[in-house]
């Protein structure tokens, strides 16, 4: 049974499976594996790699599943680069090698660096058709595994857990799940008119704006207030300073232009975070 829907042969078939691959959405919850690996004193880039090659299969298995509903099942999408049959594939490869990472974490690190990380692919294989038509799941979902790839992260190098990495995950889940809303108001009519009950679907956009911003609110807040206090480095405020100038300019957008600002903001906001992180204990010595 042919894999590629439009063409045979093996370019094709890789071409088709490498359409899955969306870098936009896939490095965030990468990048959240390696900041959580750097916030601990020990940092082993074996284990990190393999943590990261574990959320990668995650959110691939997010895109090929929530793909193959759209199109194969649901028929929302207008195309699909992948086969029924070359969908199920690629799903079994995908969670057959986010299973064999959980394994070697099992073997190399124990069991709390698999109760941290078997969570995000489950959120991704149950998105479409689950939980994507939830106000609540479907807003958090995305954000809770970028939370969950940081804990993985620190888990994964320490063996353990603390009120640091905890601190991060609560500020991203928020953070983005405020972004959320607002890009699922992009969808508002279509959503509208399948019944797919995202925020602003049921709050409507203009409450649902308010919510969003306010979600993204709290959370500089937070980091603020865990500044102040010395759990995140002082340093850490200008992540919130330089994301917070990204969402005055994205609150008077579209809600596409804002999507796209705010999330370019999140790279920045965790790109900060990284330098505070990284170089704290050079400011110690100054």
């Amino acid at each position: 049974m042919a894999l590629a829907r439009a063409e045979s042969g093996v370019g094709a078939t890789v071409s088709a499976f490498w359409s899955q691959v969306h870098p936009v959405f896939m490095l965030p919850p990468l990048a959240a594996s390696l900041f959580g690996a750097i916030l601990t004193t020990h940092f082993t880039p074996s284990l990190a790699i393999l943590h990261v090659v574990a959320i990668f299969a995650a959110v691939y298995t997010a895109h090929l599943k929530d793909g193959y509903v759209d199109f194969h099942v649901r028929g929302e999408d207008d195309d699909h680069p992948l086969s029924e049959h070359g969908c199920r594939v690629g799903l079994a490869a995908s969670t057959a090698t986010f299973a064999l990472c959980c394994l070697l974490l099992f073997v190399l690190v124990g069991w709390m660096a698999v109760a941290l990380t078997l969570p995000t692919w489950v959120i991704a294989y149950h998105h479409a058709p689950q939980l994507d038509t939830n106000p609540l799941t479907a807003t958090t979902g995305y954000p809770l595994g970028i939370a969950l790839s940081i804990l993985g992260g620190f888990s994964v190098q320490s063996g353990t857990i603390a009120a640091v990495p905890l601190g991060f995950a609560l500020v991203f889940l928020v953070l983005l799940s405020g972004i959320k809303v607002i890009d699922d108001a992009q969808d508002y009519d279509y959503d509208r008119s399948i019944d797919k009950r995202t925020v602003a679907v049921t709050l409507g956009p203009q409450r649902a704006y308010t919510v969003a911003y306010g979600l993204m609110v709290a959370a500089l807040l937070v980091v603020v207030a865990f500044a102040a206090a010395r759990v995140f480095p002082p340093t850490a405020v200008l992540a919130a300073v330089a994301f917070a100038a990204v969402a005055l300019v994205a609150r008077r957008a579209t809600p596409d232009i804002a999507t796209m600002l705010l999330i370019r903001g999140s790279y920045v906001f965790l790109a900060v975070l990284v330098a505070a992180v990284w170089f704290e204990p050079l400011a110690a010595l100054v």
